[in-house]
This record gives structure tokens, C-alpha cells and sequence, in this order.
């Protein structure tokens, strides 16, 4: 029997996020808790997301951000995103957790989401925002819809998170995907609640956000925990602009994060760019 090299190499590049799914527990509350904190004795602010393993029960999630709350309070800075998908859009869990944050003084995001929960999400902020105003949303530049849906909150208190989207737009995907989130920001600028501008790339941040400063809109840059960040963190400390730092916890996030670094073949490449400058 002849040997695959590629294709060994590629079954176990593919097996591997699920080993460690299941060997490896990932960080809990508590863990994630504390990193708000060090984060907030540096002069950064943070973001809460919980991500499951793919056998989770929604149950288990609405605890584990119900924990995370009970480790927090208003002081951290500290923000919850929540994924509404998983919970089945259940108005019992979703209540539940927004009011373990509501008790610590924390705001919640409805989190990013697949085109076809869009709808769902999108209503189910709506229908929290009647008792939390400052529920917040994920708009993605990627989508076409996404101007209309920030049409939809432009006078809301809701705090809007504009990203380049991890799913292509099933209908009409753009040209340029720079120029689309650009257009986006331009849409929401002008509003009095948040925006935060979601992008490792330094040239689109400072674009981003001098559209929004220029408004006078409230914003700030947020960046994922583990990516190289030091090139837009000093564009937005040069705007004067808060910077946010996107804290995952939970068994669910070794695996995505392993996944999507072997994935990111230019990774590496990456870091060395940012720490070079």
C-alpha cells in the first residue's frame, strides 16, 4: 500500500482542533475574568465571549455566562457577547443571561452570527432592547443587507460592532471589501451610540475611525486576543480612541483557534510584520 504524505498531513490537520476539543478544557470564567481585569490595569477595555463544544446543550452556555458575570461587575469595562444561535433565539435563556449582566453593570452584544440566523438575531436585539437599550449587534461589512440593517439601529442605543464578516454574502458579495467596510462605518457615523471597529489592518483602522471621530460618534478599536495588534493599537492610541481587546473563553476556543491558525498560513508572517512595524 503506497503512502499519502499530503494526505496524512491533511487528515490530521483537519483531526487536530477535534483532539483538542476533546482533550483539552480551554479557559473558564474565572480565567477569562481575570484577564478583563489585567486588561483594565493596562488601560484596555474587554469583550466576554463563550464558545461551546459542538456537543454543548444551550444550558451549559447560559451558565457559563451567567458565571462570567458573577465574576465581573461595571468597573471592568467589560462588555458580554452572546450568540444567540446556539440558544436556540430561546427568549428564557437570552433573559436570563441579560440579566445576570444587567446585575453586574455590564452591557451584552448579540454576537456574529451566519446569514441565516440574521433575522432571528436581528429581532431578538430588538425585542431585548425594550428592557436593555444598549443591547448591541455585529454588523458585517461582507454582507450587502448589512447598510440597511444599520439603518435599522442608527437611532437605537444599541452598540454596533462592524467586522468583515467570517461568511460570504450568499447573494451579492463585494467587489472590494475595504471600500464595503468603509461604507458601512460611513453609514453608522453620526450616530450618538458606540461603534467599535473590528479589523487588524492598520491602514483600514485609521480610515474607520477618523470617519467616525470626524461624526463625532463614540468609538473605539476592538481586536482579538492573540493576534498581533501592536500596529493598530498604536493607530487608535494616536486617535485617541479606546482600544477593546475580544476575550474568548470556555472548551470551544483551542479548537477554533487552532483550526483557524492552521488555516492562516501566513500567520507567522503576520506577527513578524507587526512586531517589526
Amino acid at each position: 500500500m503506497k503512502l499519502d504524505p499530503k494526505g496524512l498531513l491533511r487528515d490530521a490537520r483537519y483531526a487536530l482542533p477535534g483532539l483538542v476539543e476533546r482533550n483539552v478544557e480551554g479557559p473558564d470564567a474565572r480565567q477569562a475574568a481575570r484577564v478583563c481585569q489585567r486588561l483594565r490595569r493596562a488601560g484596555l477595555l474587554a469583550t466576554c465571549g463563550y464558545f461551546q463544544r459542538g456537543d454543548s446543550g444551550p444550558d451549559e452556555i447560559v451558565e457559563a455566562c451567567v458565571a462570567l458575570c458573577a465574576e465581573l461587575d461595571s468597573r471592568s469595562g467589560t462588555y458580554l457577547s452572546v450568540k444567540a444561535p446556539p440558544l436556540g433565539f430561546d427568549a428564557a435563556r437570552l433573559d436570563r443571561i441579560a440579566e445576570a449582566a444587567n446585575t453586574a453593570g455590564l452591557d451584552m452584544m448579540f454576537d456574529a452570527h451566519a446569514p441565516k440566523d440574521t433575522d432571528a438575531t436581528l429581532d431578538a436585539v430588538e425585542r431585548m432592547q425594550v428592557r436593555y437599550p444598549r443591547t448591541g449587534l455585529v454588523l458585517p461589512a461582507r454582507w450587502a443587507r448589512s447598510e440597511s440593517d444599520a439603518a435599522r439601529f442608527r437611532e437605537t442605543g444599541a452598540r454596533v460592532r462592524v467586522v468583515k464578516g467570517e461568511w460570504p454574502d450568499p447573494e451579492q458579495p463585494p467587489a472590494d471589501l475595504d471600500a464595503a467596510y468603509l461604507s458601512l462605518v460611513s453609514a453608522l457615523a453620526g450616530r450618538a451610540a458606540p461603534v467599535a471597529v473590528a479589523t487588524h489592518r492598520p491602514e483600514l483602522a485609521e480610515q474607520a475611525l477618523s470617519v467616525l471621530i470626524e461624526a463625532g460618534t463614540p468609538c473605539e478599536l476592538e481586536q482579538l486576543r492573540g493576534l498581533p495588534r501592536r500596529r493598530t493599537k498604536a493607530v487608535a492610541r494616536r486617535l485617541g480612541v479606546p482600544v477593546r481587546i475580544y476575550v474568548p473563553f470556555g472548551p470551544g476556543w483551542l479548537p477554533y483557534a487552532l483550526d483557524k491558525a492552521l488555516a492562516t498560513p501566513h500567520l507567522p508572517r503576520w506577527m513578524l510584520a507587526d512586531l517589526l512595524g
